[in-house]
């Protein structure tokens, strides 16, 4: 009898990571849910189960702690859990000046976004390799793609995940494993950004997309093994223009496009928790 496969998801609980995993859900797969303490993943679980009927698993955990993935990895090898799907998912981002940002947060970003991503795909690469076929889906950002003031850090680790997930999907395409980039633009994931997002100018409101849409995309592109995804027509013709534009009429763009978000508008004070593992694409 074949062993029961599950789909490994980080950052489940809210915005992308939530509707991934009702997207996964629906297609009847089995799932692991990783997300923080106190997020409401339990409720995810309940919901899925009863309305949708697969096994769903959670891990309450902090990604961006030491030997996190790794306790990680050890929990479900005792539970005997086979998986052949991983979608990284857990990321942190944000918008300011570089000068403004604290060493601390700095580090916990690169560790959610960097390590947590590059460690929990290698612990477990073995198990993909016995369930072929099997998927990784890397979340980045077009944020990658572009050199945004207010984003250094973030769309540095964007284009890290970018980078690997590129090298990776060459690496182990020959053992029936494939991997995806998705790239999205920004998404409607909570209020809060919701209402951040009317602050843009229009054209990147065009652009801006609802995270159901994104993973329902996504998840199609990724079974069909398409190596880059980027969600959106005007997502992709943003990337087009900024390989023909001139650099100057470019920068002047992106800097105008920046100036319209206002990080620490009332929006974002009002609705700010202790919750700082989310979509890693909320403010691409």
């Amino acid at each position: 009898m074949p062993a029961k496969l599950f789909t490994l998801i980080t950052g489940a609980s809210e915005g992308l990571g939530r509707s991934f995993a009702i997207e996964c859900a629906q297609r009847n797969m089995n799932l692991v849910l990783v997300a923080l303490s106190g997020s409401g993943l339990d409720q995810l679980a309940d919901f899925i189960y009863r309305n949708l009927g697969v096994e769903v698993l959670i891990f309450e955990k902090d990604l961006t702690l030491d030997n996190s993935c790794q306790q990680l990895f050890a929990d479900l090898a005792v539970r005997k859990v086979q998986l052949n799907m991983l979608i990284n998912n857990a990321g942190m981002g944000n918008t300011h000046l570089f000068a403004e940002g604290s060493a601390s947060f700095y580090e916990k970003q690169i560790r959610l976004n960097v390590l947590a991503t590059t460690l929990i795909t290698h612990l477990f690469l073995a198990n993909y390799r016995k369930n072929t076929p099997s998927y990784i889906l890397n979340v980045s950002s077009i944020a990658s793609f572009f050199y945004l003031p207010q984003k250094q850090v973030y769309g540095a680790t964007k284009s890290f995940i970018y980078s690997f997930s590129k090298s990776l999907c060459k690496e182990v395409k020959k053992d029936d494993i494939h991997v995806s980039v998705l790239c999205p633009g920004g998404m409607n994931t909570n209020l809060a950004i919701i209402l951040t997002n009317r602050t843009v100018n229009w054209i990147s409101r065009m652009s801006i997309m609802n995270p159901e849409d994104v993973a329902f995309i996504a998840i199609n592109a990724l079974l069909k093994s398409k190596e880059v995804i980027i969600p959106g027509k005007m997502n992709r013709f943003f990337i087009l223009l900024s390989k023909i534009l001139p650099k100057v009429l470019k920068n002047l763009i992106i800097n105008h496009t920046v100036k319209t978000i206002q990080p620490d508008n009332k929006w974002i004070r009002y609705f700010k928790g202790p919750q700082t593992v989310f979509n890693s694409s909320v403010n691409s």
